[in-house]
């Protein structure tokens, strides 16, 4: 819960940031299908890793939920981004905010078809 306040958009109270049945449903699906350790992977690796990634030319979407960071000049330095989208809620658990991560995605995808 506490990580769910902290890193969606500020809440007084953890059990006020996300809808219990939400919560329950995202935490079992983590658990059923064991992807916890999979979903965590790229932050182990990013904070053990010694190595730059590698320039990329491969169109990239970027969508930036509320309080979550990402920088623009230093994506584009790695990353060829033909999609940046800046929201003032979701956090750093878009999913929890359906319509603006599936809206997203489909405006990014329509644009490469």
């Amino acid at each position: 819960m506490e990580k769910f306040q902290e890193w969606t958009h500020g809440t007084e109270r953890p059990e006020d940031a996300v809808d219990r049945d939400r919560l329950l449903t995202n935490v079992m699906l983590y658990w059923l299908t064991a992807t916890a350790d999979s979903s965590a992977r790229l932050y182990y690796e990013d904070a053990h890793s010694d190595q730059w990634p590698q320039p990329s030319d491969i169109p990239t979407g970027v969508a930036v939920f509320a309080e979550d960071v990402a920088i623009r000049r230093y994506a584009e330095q790695t990353n060829n981004i033909v999609h940046w989208s800046e929201f003032d809620r979701g956090g750093h658990f878009a999913a929890m905010v359906p319509e603006l991560l599936v809206n997203d995605l489909r405006e990014f995808f329509r644009a490469l078809r």
